[in-house]
């Protein structure tokens, strides 16, 4: 049952001038009228650097938490990402404003990408529970990740840079990186039903059935349902990962042979002779110390969703 949110609840928005292919400036205004119309208290910090945006988070969260309000995040998963991360366990309300290239949570929860459509449920959407994965203290909403996939994302954020946020850029960034041969890690999984061995070129733990779904794997319903997904791609080659890419693009990665997939409530992942291991958070890159232990947090964060009667939609 969805909750009403407060009507008159200050509304605390990190805004990363950097996510999106729009202008910012004219994205803010929009913001800033759509929340005035409804008469909405209200601050915005614009950042552009990851250093500035952990600092507005924390600081929007502290605010949202001493006066009862709701954090909001408005750039791409990684913006999202990085205010979750400060807003899990702080009690307060989330909001988001989808401004990235992707944007697979915001979509996955029915948000509009459109900026005054997304502003709208800010002010008259409801609340739901939704699930967050942490893999040991570090939040992700949509996937984590070992392996190549970490390096296909930092490639994709240097084309980014050079050759601007779009999804063609990602898309070709992507490919250009796959024409090399993959890394290859050998990892100890371990949950409550089982221990196993794997070699792999990428690990990737799924906490968004909507990215299921688009690549033809059947957990996405064991994710809606509180879980995480596993999904471990053991191509050794390059013909054997653009094999792999081909069914996940016709939606039928659950019948490659290279593909191993189950969902999990808790994994703990051990791997070979590595002191520190890369991992991919909703797009954002750290170094971590194994064992890694990924885990679901069913009703993570309280988030502000269009309401089943289509509130939050339209133009005030």
């Amino acid at each position: 049952m969805f909750q009403k949110a407060p009507d008159n609840a200050p509304i605390f928005i990190v805004m990363n001038a950097g996510s999106g292919d729009r202008d910012a400036d004219s994205r803010q205004q929009v913001i800033s009228d759509v929340l005035s119309r409804a008469g909405r208290t209200f601050r915005l910090w614009r950042v552009s650097k990851s250093m500035g945006l952990q600092d507005a988070a924390r600081e929007a969260v502290r605010l949202a938490r001493q006066q009862d309000g709701v954090v909001v995040a408005a750039g791409g998963d990684g913006t999202i990402n990085a205010v979750a991360q400060e807003a899990l366990g702080a009690g307060c309300l989330f909001g988001v404003l989808p401004q990235g290239t992707f944007n697979y949570f915001g979509r996955s929860h029915g948000i509009p990408v459109d900026t005054a459509q997304a502003a709208q449920v800010l002010v008259h959407g409801r609340l739901q529970p939704v699930q967050v994965g942490l893999v040991n203290d570090k939040v992700f909403l949509v996937n984590a990740s070992v392996g190549l996939y970490p390096r296909l994302l930092e490639k994709r954020e240097a084309h980014k840079q050079m050759f601007g946020r779009t999804k063609t850029v990602a898309l070709l960034s992507a490919l250009v990186t796959l024409l090399t041969p993959p890394p290859q890690l050998v990892l100890t999984l371990r949950d409550v039903n089982r221990v196993t061995v794997l070699h792999i070129s990428t690990l990737l733990v799924e906490n968004n059935p909507l990215q299921l779904e688009e690549v033809g794997l059947p957990e996405s319903e064991a994710v809606q349902k509180g879980e995480l997904a596993a999904v471990a791609v053991q191509a050794k080659g390059v013909w054997q990962m653009l094999g792999v890419l081909a069914l996940a693009a016709l939606r039928r990665l659950r019948d490659s042979e290279k593909v191993v997939s189950f969902p999990f409530a808790q994994l703990t992942v051990q791997p070979l002779r590595r002191r520190r291991i890369k991992v991919a958070t909703d797009g954002e890159i750290t170094w971590q110390v194994p064992p890694l232990v990924f885990k679901a947090v069913p009703r993570g964060l309280l988030l502000l969703v269009p309401d089943r009667q289509g509130e939050g939609r339209g133009e005030a």
